[in-house]
């Protein structure tokens, strides 16, 4: 995803989110959103409780890989993930690269308990309001995708919401940006933006960019328990796991083998 591409994609999100704020559908949502109760802190705390805190990520498709699951059943996965020991699910509501929809979100709202990221590319407080009333906890909010002033003010607008924000980087200086935007929650994202490659170094190299007060989740490229461990030791405190999940014949046993080789290997 070039930085051309990442432009197009987020200003195609915008006008997307604007003719949904227009729809009739979209007049409702201060409405349903009002009537939901997030658990921005519920999230938060997730991440940062005893075991091996794992992310599990409802994804269809992904830039990089393609389909990786023909059939795609959000609310199925994200029981199974829960009976595995997830510590909160991930769901893909972003329709262009990953098949998804804001309604998954509310399948899945409707069968876990767990607490729930949106995943999309969030750049209207719109999208955030939304993302509550379709059950979500927590969005994620992309440091490359924003400029300084409107990821402030969407940071602080999703906590006014109850919402907890995952903030994503992928350098020290977007970590920076992060924490001046007042994030409590940040996310290394080891996948480049615009090759749509991986590097596991770009854990080490942010690692210490995360201050100790804020939760840091690793993000993409993680797929095994040594995967975790590492990672763990470098001082991230939770796990995003999308594709070794969703490749997987069945994603909760892969979920449930994940987290228990990586708990034997001490990660805690």
């Amino acid at each position: 995803m070039s930085a051309g591409l990442l432009e197009a994609v987020v200003a195609a999100a915008r006008r997307a989110a604007e003719r949904r704020a227009q729809s009739p559908a979209g007049r409702d949502v201060d409405r349903a959103a009002a009537g939901r109760e997030p658990g921005g802190v519920a999230f938060e705390a997730s991440l940062t409780k005893p075991g091996v805190r794992v992310i599990a990520e409802c994804k269809r498709r992904s830039p990089s890989k393609g389909i990786l699951r023909r059939q795609y059943d959000p609310a199925a996965i994200a029981r199974g993930y829960s009976e595995a020991g997830a510590a909160a699910v991930s769901v893909l509501t972003e329709p262009t690269f990953f098949d998804g929809a804001v309604e998954h979100l509310r399948a899945v709202r409707d069968v876990v308990d767990l607490p729930l990221l949106r995943k999309d590319f969030i750049v209207t407080e719109f999208q955030v309001v939304e993302a509550r009333a379709f059950g979500a906890d927590a969005v994620l909010l992309i440091v490359a995708a924003l400029e300084a002033p409107a990821l402030g003010r969407l940071v602080a607008f999703a906590h006014s919401l109850g919402l907890a924000a995952l903030v994503e980087v992928h350098d020290r200086d977007e970590a920076q940006r992060a924490v001046d935007a007042g994030a409590r929650v940040i996310g290394v994202n080891s996948r480049n933006l615009k090759t749509l490659g991986v590097a596991g170094s770009v854990f080490e190299q942010v690692a210490d960019a995360v201050p100790d007060v804020v939760v840091a989740v690793a993000e993409s490229g993680l797929r095994s328990a040594e995967d975790l461990v590492r990672v763990s030791r470098l001082g991230y405190d939770a796990f995003l796991v999308g594709e070794r999940l969703m490749a997987a014949p069945d994603p909760s046993t892969a979920l449930r083998e994940l987290i228990g080789e990586a708990a034997s290997l001490g990660v805690a």
